[in-house]
């Protein structure tokens, strides 16, 4: 867990413009809870380590999104040339502000960049004007119609 912590902070970092970092607590504020990946994040603007509750739902997202990545990025590096193909992000990217906003899609297109598939699930309008190959799913009064759109 330590090295998918370490890994994550690395695209948070990217993601956060460096203001974010991941790290491990020992602190368990419920002592007759599972064991989990205990998290906080470091906020380099404060100086001070909090807990993820505290994040927006635009920095929880860039958080998540970068635990993801995190966790490929270890798997495959474990796994001795066992290559994860795709990966599909479904929503979140309406909880964040435009320069975020930004950032994400510049993750996810480094990681098509590298080879992989990245699938984006989503209703936000910005999407479509940086997404060349979209799958649009349109409802109808019989059924739902998808088609294939290239910018």
């Amino acid at each position: 867990m330590d090295d998918v912590t370490v890994a994550a902070t690395e695209r948070l970092k990217l993601m956060s413009r460096g203001r974010y970092h991941l790290q491990r607590t020992l602190d368990r504020t419920r002592s007759n809870a599972a064991g989990g990946l205990e998290l906080e994040v470091f906020d380099t603007y404060t100086g001070v380590a909090r807990g993820v509750a505290t994040l927006s739902g635009g920095e929880t997202f860039l958080a998540s999104l970068s635990l993801a990545l995190g966790l490929v990025d270890v798997v495959q590096s474990y796994a001795g040339g066992i290559h994860l193909e795709t990966i599909f992000v479904d929503e979140g990217f309406g909880t964040l502000d435009p320069e975020s906003l930004d950032f994400a899609i510049r993750a996810l297109i480094d990681l098509q960049k590298s080879g992989q598939l990245v699938g984006i699930i989503s209703h936000v309008p910005e999407l479509k004007e940086r997404i060349d190959a979209r799958l649009e799913v349109q409802p109808t009064d019989r059924g739902s119609v998808a088609g294939f759109k290239l910018s």
